[in-house]
This record gives C-alpha cells, structure tokens and sequence, in this order.
C-alpha cells in the first residue's frame, strides 16, 4: 500500500526532504547509491544532520575500478554499511552466451534487456523489504527527468516512497558543496566525465554538451534511463 505523500514547506532544503520523506515512508529506506556526486553529497547531509539513512548499491559486474574506490573511501570516511546487490549469474552467462558481450549497443531492446539484467531486477530485490528509497536525481540532468518530484509514488515498484532530496540543486551547487566538505570524487570526473555508470556504457562529454550525454551516447537522449527510473 502506498504511504500518504506529505506537502513540502517552500524551499525545503535537502535535508527536510530526507528528513520529511523518511517519515512519511513509514520503516525502513535506503539510499540507492552509485557513488556519484549526488550520492556522496546525499550522504555527507544525512550523517551531517544525524539522519539514519540505509544504503544499498547494485553491482553490474561492470564498474570502474574508480567507482570501487569511492565506496571504499566512504566505509572509511562515515564508517557505514554498504549493501551490495549482484545480478543472476546464471542469466548473466546466458546473456553472454547468446548475445555477446556488448550487444547493448546493437538496439534499444538489447541495451535494456542488459540493464534489466544487471540493474533492475537486482534493484527490485534490493526494494523488496523497504518503505521507501532515496536517489540522487536531479531535473537539470537530461530531458526524461524535467518532471521529477521531491516525493513521489514509485508505481513500478509497488507504490513505494521514492525521495529525490536533490531535485533542484544545479551541477555547480553540486560541485560546490562537494568541493567544500572535502568528500570522496570519482577520479573519472576529473577526466571529462559528468554522469557514471557502467564502464563500457560511459565516456566523458564534450563541451556544451548536457551532463548524461556521456552515457548511452549512441541513444537519442530521451531514451536515456535504464530501467531504474523509468517514469
């Protein structure tokens, strides 16, 4: 059953959405966490504003080495708990076997056959004993995400509270507030790149161009999502 969604006072800031969003889920919610920015920063305000916040991340089998060392550095750093999620290896191996190993790029539909492998059926795993999850999306980042709400009925995955306390922060407050609390960066960001995912699905962006253009950059951009947050 989908917990009642709260109204937000005006210029809520993104420790009131956690805070306001926790609440209303209810029991228990979890970060959603890739390592990036956003996640970082999301997590640096909770421990700041003594928020008890779970965290959980879904290991693809395809990461950048650098993405592990950020996780690394943030056991260290907060001294938190990590809960990672993993694919089917079986269904990996048979998607390997049949497709190969990079027939994402081939269509739309094998890209989110991967995804669905790799992501979003561990992703419902993950969400199955939860009220409510936290993301790092913010609406400035591409075209499919314009209509993001702070707090929002996830209805692909039964209704439960998804809580976006980043929706309206901008790249440079972003960077900003990363840069001043010191926190654990992603080297990749250094080398062009704006948005990470999989290695194999990420390269960095060149200029002018919109932060997630680095991803999936054979797609038309409003087919951008992986199946996570589709909407």
């Amino acid at each position: 059953m989908s917990s009642a969604i709260p109204e937000l006072p005006a210029a809520a800031s993104p420790a009131d959405i956690l805070r306001i969003g926790i609440d209303a889920a209810g029991g228990p919610v979890s970060l959603a966490c890739s390592f990036s920015l956003e996640d970082v920063a999301i997590i640096d305000i909770a421990h700041a504003a003594g928020i008890n916040l779970g965290l959980f991340a879904l290991d693809t089998g395809r990461l950048n080495e650098e993405t592990y060392e950020v996780a690394d550095a943030l056991v260290e750093r907060y001294r938190l708990k990590i809960d990672w999620y993993f694919p089917a290896h079986a269904e990996v191996e048979q998607l390997e076997r049949t497709e190969g190993l990079f027939s994402f790029r081939e269509s739309l539909d094998k890209r989110h056959a991967c995804c669905h492998i790799r992501k979003v059926k561990p992703l419902s795993r993950a969400l199955k004993e939860l009220r409510g999850w936290v993301t790092g999306m913010r609406r400035e980042q591409s075209i499919t995400r314009n209509d993001l709400k702070a707090l929002e009925h996830d209805e692909l995955n039964g209704g439960i509270l998804k809580i976006n306390p980043l929706l309206d922060w901008s790249e440079e407050q972003l960077i900003s507030y990363s840069d001043e609390q010191r926190l654990p960066k992603n080297h990749l960001y250094s080398q062009g790149y704006r948005s990470i995912g999989c290695a194999p699905c990420t390269r960095a962006v060149e200029p002018g161009e919109d932060a997630r253009a680095g991803r999936w950059w054979w797609e038309n951009p409003e087919h951008k999502e992986c199946g996570l947050h589709r909407r």
